[in-house]
């Protein structure tokens, strides 16, 4: 007996801070986690990044938040939000800005290394509308940056817990893969509320 796939689908990705070989982001974080667990007095934990993949019937979409941005040729990725990294001011330097993709047909990169992945959230059709629909109403807020007084910074795991949050999806019951965090997803919490 044949089962059909899907026709809606919602699926968070786990993604190792720096796969892919980003050597420069895996050291950083590192850094960061070191010191954070330092602050905290508790062990050092797996940094992960996230990403959903979002099916409404026989569209597939990729919703990630990445910086830097590689071109100005932000139709073919998709683009729907573009927001400041560390500075407002420094929004014009391309480097210095990231962006929200909502990507038709849009790729993952690092889903290979992706851990405990996919994680399906919802096979609901409306679901998964309202979470395309929302991509472009996430806020712009300063990468980096803990401007809601949330206790972490502004990051890619933030518009993705945003999202899910405001889509009704409870992201404070997601946990991410055994003896990891996700730093931001509580920055997206708070922002959707």
């Amino acid at each position: 007996m044949d089962t059909e796939p899907p026709r809606a689908a919602v699926d968070l990705f786990w993604i190792p801070l720096g796969a892919g070989g980003a050597g420069f982001v895996r050291f950083n974080g590192r850094v960061y986690e070191a010191i954070s667990a330092l602050l905290e007095r508790r062990p050092r934990c797996d940094l992960y990044h996230t990403a959903l993949e979002v099916l409404v019937g026989d569209a597939r979409f990729v919703i990630e938040n990445t910086w830097p941005i590689p071109d100005r040729d932000t139709a073919s990725r998709g683009v729907v939000v573009e927001g400041p990294v560390f500075s407002r001011r420094l929004f014009r330097f391309r480097a210095l800005r990231y962006e929200i993709h909502r990507w038709r047909d849009g790729i993952i990169p690092d889903a290979a290394d992706a851990v405990a992945s996919p994680q399906v959230l919802a096979r609901d059709p409306v679901v998964a509308q309202h979470i395309l629909d929302l991509a472009p109403t996430v806020p712009v807020r300063i990468w980096g940056r803990d401007q809601l007084g949330a206790g972490e910074m502004w990051n890619s795991n933030s518009v993705i817990s945003f999202l899910l949050a405001r889509a009704g999806l409870e992201p404070e019951s997601i946990e991410p893969p055994a003896g990891g965090r996700a730093p931001g997803w509580h920055a997206g919490v708070v922002a959707a509320g």
